[in-house]
């Protein structure tokens, strides 16, 4: 486990006209700041990595399909330095997944079909306090088969 990264069970309401996710709500513990919520999909067996925001806390929930969220943690000053965490998200096990800034995050597509992830940012997305890396750059050394 990744210091800093919590998992938060989510709630889903279920009945023959749908469903309602719930995903954040402001008296959360984990909720900081609204900043932007945005969707990201991604498909079958491609990978969407590696990034890490420099100031943001993010909140990742995947509301359709199915992906695996790898986390890596090279903070200098923390406990868990060096450490990769894997977490699968999906709506069959409904989770928000909150990721402290300076963690270097990516995700791959498990679904056969399109999945989507919802991240809900405690500041406005900003390119300029974002780091991007290839998925396979030597740095981090995660095998993402």
């Amino acid at each position: 486990m990744i210091k800093g990264v919590k998992i938060t069970k989510l709630k889903i309401i279920q009945d023959d006209r749908g469903k309602v996710m719930h995903m954040l709500r402001k008296d959360s513990e984990v909720f900081k700041n609204f900043g932007e919520i945005y969707f990201s999909t991604i498909y079958f067996d491609k990978i969407k990595a590696w990034h890490l925001h420099k100031e943001s806390t993010l909140n990742y929930t995947c509301v359709k399909g199915k992906v695996r969220l790898v986390l890596f943690d090279d903070r200098s000053d923390s406990l868990s330095k060096g450490s990769i965490q894997e977490i699968i998200l999906s709506p069959n096990d409904y989770n928000l997944v909150t990721i402290p800034n300076n963690i270097w995050n990516g995700f791959k597509g498990l679904d056969k079909d399109e999945s989507i992830i919802a991240n809900c940012l405690d500041m406005p997305h900003n390119e300029n306090e974002m780091v991007r890396i290839d998925p396979f750059d030597k740095t981090i050394k995660y095998n993402w088969k």
